[in-house]
Formats: structure tokens, C-alpha cells, sequence
């Protein structure tokens, strides 16, 4: 089946506005109110502990917002749900400032989440629908590299907003702006569903033939077909969601992992405050520029190529991090680990987007999108949990170790399945391409 990227001719001048520039804006807003949310909750007096939870209801509401993201994406298409996405993350960003508690502190960051679920899946429909697949891993790279420059910057507006009114809240008129941002962009700009295509009536064409026509009525069909086939979506696919999706979903696991253990571990070794921030924050400039190279290598080599490497070094990282501890040296060793972290999880930068999109009908991908980023989202909540419980139960290093295992068995399982429903390279397709949600899949035979 053609995709609806080949029906529109391709420059990457044309999606930089329509497509990274909101992203940026959006990134760059949560990426200032993150990191003062559990000081805007310590300070309205919660423990550290709950401070802790009203953090994470930021990663709850992403992964409970990433099914109802796909239908509505699927209903009401990509620019109208970033608005949508962009008016909720404003509304409960306003509802945490305008009542100082920290109920509504919770419930502000967790409809955060849900608006970042929407955004985030937009884009990816977007791109993946969009983008033909010769270029398609460097322009999801991309975007990854987008949201990551953007919580790169946040951080940076946000001390300089608190150095001018010395108040922490005052952040989150920040993410206020950047989404009113995000939405006179987007209505200035013409809609990209329009103009390249990623709108219901290209879907339409590509899925119904030449003989559906181009009117209205049938791209209403297609939206309408679209949004009630999530349930249905997830049984047709539940064999590459099983497979490949918990292999992205243990990338993503370690991933986050990573952002957990390494701060752990810099206090468990007593390393001074300033020298941790300065070893993490090279890890994450080294990280940020590999996005491109990622994208590169997958476009040219194949996924298999980003994401093993990717996910064997998050796995030697941990694997090496838990028995450097207590050795002569240990905070040598912990500065070149966390740098090899860095470099692993930069050389996987975009593996998970576009992997989803290699595997998401042509058609309409937001449902499956849907379904997909739930199991990465899911993995990547579940680790910091999993971590804290074998931290407490048996060690910091124990739970380092266990990480490292469940990072090679997704490397394991990745090795095995990619090659069966993606193909090595978009210049060699496979044999039969991946079918629409109501047939059973069927899996290639290995390329």
C-alpha cells in the first residue's frame, strides 16, 4: 500500500515551521515548570515524599493520555488537537497558580501530562504520515532532538525568571506563553493537514483507491472509521504490540532508569552538588547532539542499528555502574559510565517514533500510535518504581544490576523481532507490507 508521503512532494524547509517550531515551544515551556514543581509543592508544605508524587503525575497523565490521544487525533486531526493540547496544558498550569494547594498542584501536572500525550502523538501522526520513509528516521529524530533541546533550554528560562522575581511560580507563566505561542503559530501558518497531505482526505484516498474520490463526505468516513478503531486496532496488532512494543517499552524503561540511578548515584558516592550537575549536564549535551546521527544511521543502515547499540550501552552502563561502587577510583568511573549513557541513549534518539511509525497503518496512524506509545510510556513509568522498590529492599546496586538485564533482554528481543516487521533499510522493502488494522498480521519473513 503507498503511504500519503508519496503522493506529496518532500523538502525539509517545509515542515520546520509547521512541524518542529511547535514542538520547541511546547518542550521548552514544560521543560521550565518541571524541575520547580517539587519545589512549588515543598513549599505549599508537602513532604518529599508526596513533593515526589505531585512530580510524577506528570509521566501518569502522559501514559493514562496516550490511548484517548490516538482517538482524538484520529477525530479531529493533528493542528486542532495541538491546540486543544496546548488550551489543557494552559488550564492546569492556571489552575495550579490560581489555587495554592497541592491537590491542585497534582491535578494541574497531571492534566499537563494528558496535553503532552496529545501533542506529542499529533506530531508523530504528523511526521508518520508525512515524511517518506527514506528520510522518515532522521526527520522522528528530529523531532526527538527538538523535545530534548527544548527541556534543555526550559530549565535555563526558568532560573533566570526566578532571579528576576525571586518567586518559583512565577515559572509558570512560562508554559502559559509558550502555549499561546504554540497556538498563534498555529493559526498563522497554513494547516499542514491541508497542504502536505496528513489530513483525512489524503488517508482517505490512499485507503479507499483513486475510485473513493477526494470530497468531503469521505474523508468525514475516514476520521469517523479512524476514531472508533483504537479496541480494534490493538487486537489486529496485539502480536507486533507484544513483541516489538515491549521491546521499546524495556528501551524506554532503561532510559528512564537513567535519569534516575545517575543522580542516586552521585549522592551515594558524595560527590559535591556542583560536580554531579556538571558531569550530568555534558552526558545530556552529548546525548542532545547525537539525534541527528541516530536518525543518519537508521535511514542509511536500518533500525537495528540504532537501537541495539543504544540499548546493549544503557545495559553495559548499568551493568558496569553496579559494581564500580565501592572500587578505588569510583568517581571516575561513575563520570566516564555516565557519559557512555549519554552517547548510548543519543545513538537510540528516535528509535521508538519511528519505529511506531514503520509499523502504524498508512492509512490512519493515531490509534496505533496510540497503543504503542502506552507500552513505551508504560515502561518508562514503571522503572523508577522498580528501582525505588529494590533500592529499598536490597541495594542501589542491586537495583543498577537488575536494570542492566532487563535493558540486554529488550536488546535480545529487538534483535529478534525488528527484522521480522520492519525492513533492514526503507531502500530494501520488505516483502509484504505491514496490512490495515482489520486483517490479521501477518509476520515477514526475516530480511
Amino acid at each position: 500500500m503507498p503511504s500519503v508521503a508519496a503522493h506529496h512532494p518532500f523538502s525539509w524547509r517545509s515542515i520546520i515551521l509547521p512541524a518542529y517550531l511547535p514542538t520547541l515551544l511546547f518542550s521548552l515551556g514544560e521543560g521550565a515548570l518541571v524541575p520547580v514543581i517539587p519545589v512549588v509543592a515543598t513549599d505549599r508544605g508537602a513532604s518529599l515524599a508526596l513533593a515526589g508524587l505531585i512530580a510524577a503525575m506528570l509521566m501518569v497523565g502522559n501514559l493514562v493520555g496516550d490511548l484517548p490521544a490516538g482517538w482524538l487525533v484520529a477525530r479531529i486531526g493533528e493542528r486542532a488537537a495541538m491546540i486543544a493540547a496546548s488550551a489543557l496544558a494552559s488550564a492546569g498550569t492556571l489552575l495550579a497558580l490560581v489555587v495554592p494547594t497541592t491537590t491542585a498542584l497534582a491535578i494541574g501536572v497531571f492534566l499537563l501530562g494528558l496535553a503532552t500525550a496529545v501533542f506529542g502523538l499529533a506530531r508523530h501522526a504528523f511526521l508518520t504520515s508525512y515524511v517518506p520513509p527514506r528520510v522518515r528516521a532522521r526527520a522522528l529524530s528530529t523531532l526527538a532532538g527538538v523535545f530534548r533541546g527544548g527541556w534543555a533550554i526550559g530549565p535555563f528560562a526558568a532560573a533566570a525568571i526566578i532571579a528576576w522575581t525571586g518567586s518559583a511560580t512565577a515559572v509558570f507563566w512560562v508554559l502559559v506563553a509558550a502555549c499561546a505561542a504554540v497556538v498563534a503559530v498555529l493559526l498563522v501558518l497554513p494547516d499542514p493537514e491541508r497542504v502536505f497531505g496528513a489530513a483525512a482526505r489524503a488517508r482517505a484516498e490512499v485507503a479507499a483507491g483513486p475510485a473513493a474520490g477526494t470530497d468531503g463526505s469521505v474523508a468525514d468516513r475516514a476520521r469517523a472509521d479512524a476514531a472508533g478503531g483504537i479496541r480494534h486496532t490493538i487486537v489486529a496488532y496485539r502480536a507486533v504490540l507484544a513483541r516489538v512494543g515491549t521491546g521499546v517499552g524495556l528501551l524506554a524503561a532503561l532510559r528512564a532508569s537513567r535519569t534516575v540511578i545517575i543522580p542516586l548515584w552521585a549522592v551515594s558516592l558524595g560527590m559535591r552538588p556542583d560536580a554531579a550537575a556538571l558531569v550530568i549536564g555534558i552526558a545530556a549535551a552529548v546525548d542532545f547532539t547525537l539525534f541527528y546521527v541516530s536518525g543518519h544511521v537508521m535511514d542509511r543502515h536500518g533500525r537495528l542499528w540504532s537501537a541495539i547499540p543504544g540499548l546493549v550501552g544503557l545495559s553495559v552502563g548499568h551493568l558496569v555502574l553496579a559494581v564500580t561502587h565501592d572500587v578505588p577510583g569510583a568517581i571516575a568511573w561513575f563520570t566516564g559510565i555516565t557519559m557512555l549513557l549519554g552517547v548510548a541513549n543519543g545513538l537510540s534518539s528516535g528509535v521508538i517514533l519511528t519505529l511506531g511509525a514503520d509499523l502504524a497503518p498508512s492509512a490512519h496512524p493515531a490509534p496505533f500510535l496510540g497503543a504503542f506509545r502506552t507500552i513505551a510510556d508504560a515502561g518508562g513509568a514503571a522503572a523508577p518504581l522498580a528501582i525505588a522498590g529494590l533500592t529499598s529492599a536490597l541495594s542501589l546496586m542491586a537495583a543498577a544490576a537488575a536494570m542492566g538485564v532487563v535493558g540486554l533482554i529488550g536488546a535480545g528481543m529487538l534483535w529478534r523481532w525488528i527484522p521480522r516487521y520492519v525492513p533492514r533499510s526503507p531502500r530494501h522493502p520488505s516483502p509484504e507490507p505491514p496490512p490495515e488494522p482489520d486483517a490479521a498480521w501477518t509476520p515477514t519473513a526475516d530480511t
